[in-house]
């Protein structure tokens, strides 16, 4: 059988790792698919430099028309990230009839249901490995291997820059801006690194993870997106004095308020209890729990980003194209896991709405009743408190902190209730509050 052509556009890291894993293991990944799987044609804006890259093995073009337009490309790989370009890549490669690989989260999460759609009515596929934790196939697990599941939960480290940063700061104790410092010189944080640090990296992903999890439409607009650049070291020291690390999670779960259910989606620091495995991936690295109704609990972890790990998923949807390729477009497995006519529209949670633990710590004057006045407002409240720890103020000191960890309520009891704490005459400036999850 004739090997199967790849058109790619880019040849950034992921693509120059495309093009070297696919050369490298071309004989092992040909007897897996059954076929060849060929490079024919690049897309570049520095040919000099890409050449350099592939040698003679390939055309290099300044043009991504004419990948998307040859008549023997059977696939396009698009890997030059970003929005308005990267959509209107792939709408016309779809339109023209060739499946697509991707690598682009933020497409994904933001035109997702145009993309899948268009793809639907053309009867080709859109395969998504890369853009989520990098080499880690979470997105096969999901939507096929955990296919008999009821799907409850899903946590993840979806952020190399962060989970490196945060990281850092545990271990060194260390404030942000240093630490993120030391990631741009060391290449885990881009020069503008305000999508990694503000979390929005981490919510693309999460909003494609919850429609594969959940059958809903990508829906990112709705995702609550809270990043770790106003985290400060000495609440990373007090979690960990509590038995708790802080992540930068990206959470999406399924809740029921008031009888209708409902889907949470978000994306901020949270405590995990050390014990937990999650708790302990560091560096770079990434990590995602899946909880389901049949198999439990189950962990994938490795590496969210590089050229040749994320070539890895990239190599992996050229794979499965190959194999599906000539099959009826209603026998493959769904872009989101469930058939297309089946999706449902469950309402995204508020994040009012949500229901959590939350670790305070409130910075107050060293004086009689500050505790009592602390534990009234929360009981008021209805929020039950696990565990207290004050610190005694320093030598000369007049002021100290209080942290306090509270049992699971709802988000808007408990902003209720900072708004109270706020107001007491003995509190210093703003309470901080960040999220728990036991994830048990």
């Amino acid at each position: 059988m004739k090997p199967i052509k790849i058109g790619l556009i880019g040849l950034g890291v992921v693509g120059a790792g495309t093009f070297n894993v696919l050369k490298r293991n071309q004989e092992e990944i040909r007897r897996r698919a059954g076929r060849g799987i060929e490079i024919a044609m690049v897309a570049v804006r520095n040919v000099e430099r890409a050449r350099a890259i592939v040698g003679t093995d390939c055309e290099l073009v300044t043009d991504p028309d004419l990948v998307l337009n040859h008549p023997d490309i059977d696939i396009v790989v698009e890997l030059i990230g970003g929005n308005d370009t990267a959509r209107s890549l792939v709408l016309k490669a779809i339109d023209n009839g060739k499946h697509v690989v991707t690598a682009n989260k933020a497409l994904l999460a933001l035109h997702g249901n145009e993309i899948f759609a268009a793809a639907q009515a053309k009867g080709v596929m859109v395969a998504f490995e890369a853009a989520v934790a990098g080499g880690i196939p979470i997105i096969k697990a999901l939507r096929e291997g955990l296919t008999a599941n009821r799907i409850e939960s899903v946590a993840g480290i979806i952020n190399g820059t962060t989970n490196f940063i945060l990281s850092e700061m545990r271990d060194k104790g260390l404030d942000f801006a240093t630490v993120l410092k030391q990631a741009q010189e060391l290449g885990y944080a881009e020069a503008d690194p305000t999508f990694d640090i503000e979390g929005v990296d981490a919510a693309h992903k999460a909003t494609i993870i919850a429609s594969i999890a959940f059958g809903i439409p990508v829906q990112f607009d709705k995702a609550h997106v809270e990043g770790i650049s106003s985290l400060q070291a000495i609440d990373i020291r007090y979690a960990e004095q509590l038995g708790y690390r802080i992540k930068l999670l990206g959470i999406t779960k399924r809740a029921v308020v008031d009888g209708v259910e409902g889907i949470e989606l978000r994306v901020h620091p949270t405590l995990i209890p050390a014990k937990r495995l999650i708790a302990n991936v560091e560096g770079a690295m990434n990590a995602v729990l899946v909880q389901a109704d049949a198999v439990g609990a189950t962990l994938y972890y490795g590496k969210g980003a590089g050229g040749e790990p994320t070539a890895s998923s990239v190599i992996a949807d050229l794979v499965d194209i190959t194999r599906l390729a000539t099959a009826d477009p209603e026998c493959r497995v769904p872009h989101l896991a469930f058939q297309p006519n089946q999706m449902t529209n469950v309402a995204i949670l508020p994040m009012s709405e949500i229901t959590t633990s939350y670790y305070l710590r409130v910075y107050v004057k060293d004086q009689l009743g500050v505790m009592a006045d602390l534990t009234r407002i929360l009981a008021d409240a209805s929020i039950s408190i696990d565990a207290v720890m004050q610190k005694e103020p320093g030598e000369g000191e007049t002021r100290t902190d209080i942290i306090i960890l509270t049992h699971q309520t709802q988000e808007k009891n408990i902003d209720a209730a900072i708004g109270k704490i706020e107001e007491l005459g003995a509190v210093v400036g703003k309470a901080v509050k960040i999220r728990l999850e036991n994830l048990s």
